[in-house]
Parts: structure tokens; C-alpha cells; sequence
């Protein structure tokens, strides 16, 4: 299997393949966002280039960064696994459909701030300002590789170019603005709750689609300080991924470099008031793609 990563050198962030746990540069495209804006002949080139990489001379002690350190758009699902809509359901006693799709509803998303909030493999990320609950939502993110616009559903996931794992980091205390009255449509603000500088930890790299299998059976976990606290799969999708490509792409047109954060299964630290402090180390995993640790400072 060959994944794409983006690693640091002396004349910066560097698209390179990885394969054995050995990481080789890119010799044909600068960044990450020009090997998606060429998606179509890259994904050609990766079918054949698995022996030919060994001949080549990998970069030693690659410090490896986001795979994505800038996404042109970063979409992310709410309430979108059954098994995360029963927990909030039954322990916050939250007035959530279990059952969204089979009742008509469609996909529901948000937007979280691209740039800053993105940081990679290793990184410390500071509590945002004021914040006292700080949570963990373990997601598969999709890369998206060619322009979407009103994509039907049974071609959706032609328009995937891979997959990493992302953290939609979310600082549960700051849902609503305290001085806007309950009833205001405005009371929301999903800046302060989802767009700090930090909040998107993604990574260890893409596995590009070919290599995935089926992305909606992947088994996914999360650990903090070395404790298992999410278990889950993707099969537990409210809605699967081809179900929120074909909706977004029906609102706009997505583009290569998009990501879609695909929701959280059970198990984040809201329903146990437990939330994450300085000097707390997060590691993610998802088959198939890897894992990776970041650190709360």
C-alpha cells in the first residue's frame, strides 16, 4: 500500500509517498493540493509505482506533517453516527432522530475555518481561550479529488481521492453565546466551539481510495493518555459518505482539496464530563489509513 504525506524540508512542507513506513519524495508535484488538482493521472501513477519506489533512496528521519496542511474547505457532519446519536440521546437526554435518514431528513454540516485550525502528527495544541471543555471527536475525513456538483449518489465516491484521520476538536462550553437570548437564531457560535487554531488535528496521511477497501467498514479508535475511549466503526454511519458527498455537492461545488469530516462515533468526554487538560496526549487510529498523537498544552 502507498499513502501520501507531506513532510518538512530545509525549503519547506513537501509532498512525499510513503510505503513501509518509509517515506520517498515526490519528484512530480510540489504540494498536496497540486497532486489533487491532478488527481486523474496521479491515482494512474500510484497502480504501478509500488516496486519501482524500493529503488529509490527514502528521506531519512522525515519529520511528517498534515498530509493536508491547508484544505481548500473543511465541511464537517453533525450528529452522524447511531451509535454517538444513542449516547446523546439516552445520557444528555437530547431530543435527537435516531433515525434522520429513514425519516426524510438529509446530511447536516457545518464549516470549520481551514489554516490555522489544521496541525499534524506531534503537534501541541492550546487550549482556545476561556475553554474548560475541551473534547475529542475521532472522524474518517474524506479528501475529495475532482470538482462535485450535483453528483448523484451512485457515483459519489468516484470523486473521493483518499482518506486520513482527522480530530474535530470542539470546546463544548463555548456552543452558544451566554449574553444572546435562548429563542435568538444567533445564540449559536460555531466558530468558538469548532474554529480555533488547533482544532483539526489530521494525519498521518492519505491512503488514496484504491487502497482503502471499504470505507464504510473500517474499524476506528481513540485513546487519550493511553485510556480507550472510542471504539467504534464506520459502519455506523447515520449517513454513509456517498449519502453526504451527493448532498454538499447539491449546495456546492466541492473541490479538489475538500475535506469532509464524516462524523464521531460514541464516546466523546461530553456525556462523562470528562474533557481533555494540558499535558493530555490524544493517539487516533483507523484501519487501513494509521495513526498518530497529539498533545493538549
Amino acid at each position: 500500500m502507498i499513502q501520501l504525506v507531506s513532510f518538512k524540508t530545509p525549503e519547506g512542507v513537501r509532498t512525499g509517498l510513503m510505503a513501509n513506513g518509509k517515506v520517498y519524495q515526490s519528484g512530480a508535484y510540489k504540494d498536496m493540493l497540486d497532486v489533487l488538482a491532478d488527481w486523474a493521472n496521479a491515482s494512474e501513477k500510484l497502480k504501478t509505482l509500488g516496486p519501482k519506489l524500493a529503488e529509490r533512496e527514502d528521506v531519512k528521519n522525515a519529520e511528517i506533517v498534515a498530509p493536508l496542511p491547508a484544505p481548500r474547505n473543511i465541511y464537517f457532519a453533525g450528529a452522524n453516527y447511531k451509535d454517538h446519536v444513542e449516547e446523546m440521546k439516552e445520557r444528555l437526554k437530547l431530543n435527537i432522530n435516531t433515525d434522520p435518514k429513514g425519516s426524510g431528513e438529509k446530511p447536516w454540516h457545518s464549516l470549520k475555518a481551514t489554516g490555522s485550525s489544521v496541525v499534524g502528527p506531534g503537534a501541541k495544541v492550546a487550549l482556545p481561550g476561556g475553554t474548560k471543555m475541551l473534547d475529542w471527536e475521532l472522524e474518517l475525513a474524506v479528501v475529495i479529488g475532482k470538482p462535485a456538483k450535483d453528483v448523484p449518489l451512485e457515483k459519489a465516491l468516484e470523486y473521493v481521492a483518499g482518506y486520513t484521520v482527522a480530530n474535530d476538536l470542539s470546546a463544548r462550553d463555548h456552543v452558544f453565546r451566554s449574553y444572546v437570548h435562548e429563542t435568538s437564531p444567533f445564540r449559536y457560535d460555531w466558530i468558538g466551539q469548532k474554529s480555533f487554531d488547533g482544532s483539526c488535528p489530521m494525519g498521518p496521511a492519505i491512503t488514496p481510495a484504491q487502497f482503502v477497501g471499504d470505507p464504510m467498514n473500517l474499524r476506528m479508535k481513540l485513546w487519550v493518555n493511553g485510556k480507550l475511549k472510542q471504539d467504534s466503526n464506520t459502519n455506523q454511519m447515520l449517513f454513509n459518505i456517498a449519502d453526504q458527498i451527493a448532498h454538499l455537492s447539491s449546495r456546492v461545488t466541492l473541490l479538489p482539496g475538500d475535506v469532509i469530516l464524516t462524523g464521531t462515533p460514541a464516546g466523546v468526554g461530553m456525556p462523562d464530563n470528562d474533557f481533555l487538560r494540558p499535558g493530555d496526549v490524544v493517539k487516533q487510529w483507523i484501519e487501513n489509513i494509521g495513526e498518530f498523537e497529539f498533545t493538549i498544552a
